[in-house]
């Protein structure tokens, strides 16, 4: 991260932007699989037209955040560009504008709205970097992001191929935290929805056991170990101990938000839930997990019966991933409960297209199931 230009007349904004690039580099560096270049090292560029590439070289760097800060009247306007500097590609820019009397609060928002939005901007380049590699050119952190694009489908073919890469990565480096907290979500996306196999169970948990086990200080492989062991065992309570304690680790996680959106709505500790949502979604507005905040956000307005509400964010959700089987679900439990049972038997025909084997049982055996929920969805024409 190079120093932010001050390009106001005013030379006392020199601090602002010390400070938040400062703010942003002990933000991004809390975020798992980063590696960010200290202060003391990029502050030797300020005041200095610099070559990205070369800048990229000297410090052994694949991507550059660069930006400025102006003051103009009672305002303060700061731009910011995430640049991959081999190809000098941008991967993502912004503005953000506040009042100089707000000039802490406006920066803390920036370091949070920033960092939440490089964040899956930088994940998806990797990705990207990953699938351009040749096959026999993978090393286990290129595996473990080939793998992300089918973690977060969520789908039955998707997370099979999602744990074939997973166990390759896990192969080359068995104490690979991440990929054990990925693989134990694939596991649980599998128990759910391919028929409740003890074996899956079993291998779910046991990577959970081990990202919990080694990856104590690791925020995103807490929040889905915790996730994860919630939705197997309906120990809400205890995992939304280990979750706070990855948001602590990194309060701008939106993964970690999501996931605690979920584990709070499932527990019926709804306020909590809520907040979380939409953090996440402010943080990541484009994020491809965002159909966890919605859910959960779906989930919570189902245990209130505000069906409308409920009904809006299913629908969110199902354009955030439109094969994620258990979101046309909510969707058909709240149109039933609004008396429209012509657009439920729709919502379920739809979902046996995406999920073919999907039924009540199913459902049941799901974490947010409720006797009353259920009952809709055998309104709604859903087999058993």
């Amino acid at each position: 991260m190079l120093p932010f230009a001050n390009t106001s007349d005013d030379p006392e904004q020199d601090y602002f932007a010390e400070g938040l690039v400062e703010d942003l580099i002990t933000s991004l560096s809390k975020v798992s699989g980063f590696f960010v270049i200290a202060k003391n090292s990029t502050f030797a560029y300020k005041h200095t037209n610099v070559d990205l590439r070369q800048v990229a070289k000297e410090l052994g760097v694949r991507y550059v955040l660069e930006g400025s800060v102006r003051k103009a009247a009672n305002r303060l306007r700061i731009t910011g560009q995430l640049i991959e500097a081999a190809s000098a590609t941008h991967l993502w820019a912004d503005k953000f504008e506040g009042a100089v009397e707000d000039v802490f609060d406006l920066q803390d928002s920036l370091t949070e709205t920033i960092v939440g939005a490089i964040e899956p901007s930088l994940r998806r380049a990797e990705i990207d970097r990953a699938r351009r590699k040749r096959p026999g050119n993978l090393n286990a952190y290129d595996l473990y992001l080939r793998a992300m694009p089918h973690v977060h489908a969520n789908t039955p073919a998707d997370t099979d191929e999602a744990l074939r890469l997973l166990g390759e990565a896990l192969r080359l480096d068995p104490n690979y935290v991440a990929a054990h907290g990925y693989a134990a979500w694939g596991h649980e996306q599998r128990f759910f929805r391919g028929g409740f196999r003890p074996e899956d169970r079993a291998a779910a948990l046991e990577h959970v056991d081990i990202a919990l086990r080694i990856g104590a200080n690791d925020a995103q492989a807490l929040s889905i170990a915790a996730f994860v062991h919630a939705n197997i065992t309906r120990d809400y309570e205890g995992a939304i101990g280990v979750l706070e304690r990855a948001l602590r680790l990194d309060c701008n996680s939106a993964l970690a938000l999501g996931f605690s959106a979920l584990a709070n709505a499932h527990g019926a500790q709804c306020e909590r839930a809520v907040e979380h949502a939409h953090k996440a979604l402010r943080l990541s507005p484009f994020d491809p997990l965002n159909y966890h905040p919605y859910c959960a956000l779906a989930i919570v307005n189902l245990f209130s019966s505000r069906f409308t509400e409920a009904a809006a964010y299913s629908t969110l959700a199902i354009q955030s991933n439109p094969h994620f089987s258990v979101s046309y679900a909510y969707l058909a439990i709240s149109q039933v409960n609004l008396g429209n049972l012509t657009a439920a038997h729709a919502t379920v025909q739809r979902l046996l297209e995406v999920a073919p084997g999907f039924t009540v049982g199913v459902f049941e055996g799901g974490p947010s199931s409720t006797k009353a929920l259920a009952d809709a969805l055998r309104k709604s024409g859903l087999p058993e």
